[in-house]
């Protein structure tokens, strides 16, 4: 790479970083003169570099205000990146969780009304849960399906579960949309779900959401076990697996601040 390459990528790179000013995030974006000032560079430099990334995706403008933004390029390499990083720091929380509970524990994400596993790691125990990765399971009835619901509203559950026959597994599966919302909401209120016989008879499990940098649910981590074992031990796994999913969501950037409420229908 040329001087004059390295000099235009390091204009370009100090462009995007600037993005991340208070002054972008009240005003909707910057203009071409802002960020001139906050990277230190000639207006024309900036307005060049600007029209080179706004062709690729990286930022846009706004035709009313003229300000600038990120654009849907920058976000979705941003998507694909976090995805890799989520496999690749997942790993070490399973570990850490089963290092501490002594049970199985399960990295899960949402596709549709099932929940499908990714990543397992297990204890040595001779007496476990079975291994799920790669296998789907309904979400309405399992802990990190419950999980992966906590921003769904009322609306937004049935508009998964529909054509879903509901209360086909375990003993105390919620019956109905309704029965779900209740449960979905009370484990949103504590952070973290936690099941018993509802996916299958004898079978408990705790689980918590992961958040990605947008504060989307994007994973949720899961312990499960025989109840006969776990069951007494339900509470404070939940806030181990709790305090776990927090964590890496902070290492994918979660922001500090989470957006209130749950998810409507259609949106």
């Amino acid at each position: 790479m040329n001087a004059e390459a390295a000099t235009s990528l390091r204009r370009g790179v100090a462009i995007l970083l600037a993005f991340e000013s208070g002054e972008a995030s009240s005003s909707g974006g910057l203009g071409v003169t802002e960020i001139a000032g906050l990277i230190g560079r000639e207006k024309s430099q900036v307005s060049r570099t600007l029209k080179t990334l706004a062709e690729s995706g990286f930022v846009e403008r706004d035709p009313d205000t003229l300000r600038y933004r990120l654009g849907w390029r920058l976000f979705a390499l941003a998507a694909q990146a976090g995805e890799r990083q989520l496999l690749d720091q997942a790993g070490a929380t399973l570990r850490a969780i089963v290092g501490e509970l002594d049970e199985r524990a399960h990295l899960s994400v949402l596709q549709g009304s099932q929940v499908l596993t990714v990543l397992s790691e297990s204890p040595t125990h001779a007496v476990q849960t079975s291994g799920w990765v790669g296998r789907a399971v309904p979400a309405y009835c399992t802990s990190s399906g419950r999980a992966l619901l906590f921003d769904h509203d009322q609306g937004a559950l049935a508009a998964v579960f529909e054509g879903v026959e509901l209360g086909r597994h375990g003993p105390n599966a919620p019956r109905n949309v309704d029965e779900l919302h209740e449960r979905v909401v009370a484990a949103r209120s504590r952070g973290y779900a936690a099941v018993d016989d509802e996916f299958e008879l004898g079978l408990v499990a705790v689980a918590a959401p992961v958040y990605d940098f947008r504060g989307r649910i994007i994973a949720a981590l899961n312990v499960s076990a025989p109840k006969f074992r776990f069951a007494r031990r339900l509470r404070s796994a939940g806030v181990t697996v709790k305090d776990a999913a927090d964590e890496l969501s902070s290492r994918l950037g979660r922001p500090h601040e989470q957006p209130a409420g749950a998810k409507a229908a259609g949106r």
